[in-house]
């Protein structure tokens, strides 16, 4: 069977997964290293992309052109933009959007579909909705799924699993104001740098993806403090529901 392809930005993202690669074959190709191996039994090729949208979109296109993935599935950290989300928490996305790509008028700046604009090349749909069968088969995998409290909760409860949209830019999210936007304006439950990007790569390509976030952050103002203390924690469960989900990919 064709092989999936895992993408990650962030060394702490790759190392749960890359550790447990058996049969590894590493090719490089870009400035990125591609590990080709076994994860678990399942065949499967990860890459650590590096951040932002430009290289989630060329390791998503080598791993479809060159690798033969039959899907690409993103796992990593992300901030949380849903006031009822906390650190830890993990949203799958159901849809995604490219926060920052758009235009600008005299009246500020409106998003839009990426690649498009609405004066000469209009476009009805906004962002790419992940394939609902696909999504079915994650929801019915993950419904028993626990994960690990976090170390630094005192109340000892377990982070939550949630599914929604998943917004995407070139910006690390690190203000109040840009957050409660853009859970007002376009309704993100998380936002990232890398996830819209390969989802758009992917749909070019007719091929499926999946992109899982653990919440490392709050997207506030204090986001940088937040994202060092628990990068390693969440990393870690984004990686365990990637290897949970393997067996219906």
């Amino acid at each position: 069977m064709r092989p999936i392809g895992v993408l990650c930005a962030l060394p702490q993202e790759l190392a749960f997964l890359a550790d447990n690669l058996t049969a590894t074959v590493t090719t490089e190709r870009a400035g990125m290293i591609f590990h080709a191996g076994r994860l678990d039994g399942h065949e499967v090729v990860l890459a650590q992309a590096g951040m932002g949208k430009v290289n989630a979109a060329i390791a998503a296109t080598l791993l479809i052109e060159r690798f033969d993935c039959r899907m690409v599935l993103f796992s990593g950290i992300a901030g949380g933009l849903d006031p009822a989300l906390s650190i830890g928490d993990v949203v799958i996305a159901d849809h995604v959007v490219q926060h920052d790509a758009g235009y600008t008028s005299e009246e500020g700046f409106f998003v839009y579909q990426a690649g498009h604009l609405p004066f000469f090349s209009p476009h009805e749909d906004l962002g790419h909705a992940a394939e609902s069968e696909l999504i079915e088969r994650v929801r019915a995998a993950l419904a028993d799924f626990v994960l690990t409290p976090l170390s630094a909760r005192t109340d000892g409860q377990p982070p939550r699993l949630h599914y929604g949209r998943v917004l995407t830019g070139d910006q690390f999210v690190n203000s109040e104001t840009l957050r409660e936007r853009l859970f007002r304006e376009l309704g993100g439950a998380a936002v990232e740098m890398e996830g819209a990007a390969m989802a758009q790569a992917c749909t070019a390509f007719g091929v499926p993806w999946l992109v899982v976030r653990a919440l490392s952050d709050l997207a506030g103002s204090e986001s940088h403090f937040d994202f060092k203390q628990f990068v390693d924690e969440v990393a870690l469960s984004s990686a365990l529901i990637v290897r949970r989900l393997l067996p219906v990919l």
